[in-house]
């Protein structure tokens, strides 16, 4: 995002530089490594899960051996194709492309977004994920926010010293160069940490809101038992 070029840009342009081309060197998916915090954080109730926004499948087959059954949902039919084709092989993934309104009431133990919400009317999905969810259920988001208060900036300084460091760990040796894959449809995040909290807190009251590394925030919530 232009925001976090520019606080990049604030260690001068030598560094900024250098600090580019060391992720570069050392690719690794900021998206991809929050899927061990949903995995540690999966609800008790492993009945059926849904992915919205699964581009091309990874968490969906992460999520495989600990339901029932997986649906991986997303409106890209490039990333819906290339999900079909990686999970194959699993009996209990299915990938469509229906989204949030198309499911039933108390339906669904696990919802997850990774990079998605903002993509979406987010006060419209989160009334949607508290309808859908089953009693005991979790809905467990990784989404990104523009910085905007004192505290963003602050994890966002964070994200920009830690984020080689990582690549780094993940990818010892310098990647080498190859045809990317076909692009996640992108969209820069337009509203705030704090605004996303606000609207949380009146859908999913009790919700917890954290920022973390990556330039990611995530939010995790449980739906109350009847």
């Amino acid at each position: 995002m232009v925001l976090r070029r520019m606080g990049t840009s604030l260690i001068g342009g030598r560094g900024a530089r250098w600090l580019r081309e060391l992720n570069e060197r050392h690719a690794w998916s900021h998206n991809d490594y929050f899927h061990s915090w949903i995995l540690a954080n999966l609800p008790q109730m492993r009945g059926s899960a849904v992915d919205f926004g699964c581009g091309r499948g990874g968490l969906v087959r992460a999520l495989a051996p600990h339901f029932d059954q997986v649906v991986g949902a997303d409106r890209d039919s490039e990333m819906r194709r290339i999900a079909e084709i990686t999970s194959a092989d699993v009996n209990n993934v299915s990938i469509t492309d229906h989204q949030l309104d198309s499911w039933a009431d108390d339906s669904i133990d696990l919802v997850t977004m990774v990079a998605v919400l903002h993509h979406l009317d987010i006060d419209d999905a989160l009334r949607h994920v508290e309808r859908i969810l089953a009693p005991h259920g979790r809905v467990l988001v990784v989404g990104l926010a523009p910085p905007r208060s004192a505290r963003d900036l602050l994890w966002d300084s964070v994200s920009i010293v830690t984020n080689p460091l990582i690549g780094f760990l993940h990818r010892p040796w310098p990647s080498p160069v190859t045809a990317p894959p076909p692009p996640f449809p992108v969209k820069d995040p337009v509203l705030s940490f704090d605004g996303i909290g606000h609207m949380v807190e009146k859908r999913l009251p009790g919700a917890v809101m954290r920022h973390r590394i990556g330039f990611r925030h995530t939010i995790e919530w449980t739906k109350p038992g009847v």
